[in-house]
């Protein structure tokens, strides 16, 4: 029941491409994805003043083959990653652009790291829409810090969702 003061979570307009990849495994991957990244853009907002109301975003489902293309291409690294993120340059944001970035997720990847790792793909997709939103949104993992930063609130966002702690220690999978 909401109070008086309450106003809803802003929500971003979330659109979702499949591109390749048999993502149609995964029940409602799509709807998945635009909760998790509405979530963290939720939880982000308790840590920082972003203003995202009508904020969009694009997420691409794709395949190990274009992640590697596009890690060749922007980053230099030429191999498949489970996600990337390229979050709209700041000059733009300033300018009023309400496109706060793309994600693009390669389903080979998170498919074999779910199974590595004993946890359901759904978790795992979460997981990553959510990794992938809050690098949008500023947070970044390369020094100690903004790592214990950034997987604390993946925690806290994931938590919302019912969704284990992705870091937790666990017993990897053998087949």
């Amino acid at each position: 029941m909401s109070g008086e003061g309450d106003s809803p979570a802003p929500q971003v307009e979330v659109d979702v491409l499949v591109e390749a990849g048999p993502w149609a495994s995964i029940a409602d991957a799509e709807a998945l994805v635009v909760r998790a990244v509405n979530a963290a853009c939720a939880g982000a907002l308790t840590e920082y003043e972003i203003d995202i109301d009508g904020a969009e975003i694009a997420v691409k489902l794709t395949d190990d083959a274009a992640l590697q293309a596009l890690n060749r291409d922007w980053r230099g690294k030429d191999y498949a990653t489970n996600v990337l993120s390229f979050p709209t340059p700041e000059v733009a944001r300033e300018g009023g652009d309400p496109h706060l970035g793309d994600i693009a997720i390669a389903y080979e990847t998170l498919a074999r790291e779910a199974e590595a790792e004993g946890k359901p793909i759904a978790d795992h997709l979460a997981h990553l829409a959510v990794h992938g939103t809050l690098h949008l949104l500023g947070y970044d993992h390369e020094v100690a810090e903004e790592a214990e930063e950034m997987e604390a609130m993946e925690r806290h966002v994931l938590a919302g969702l019912a969704i284990a702690d992705p870091y937790a220690e666990t017993e990897p999978v053998h087949p």
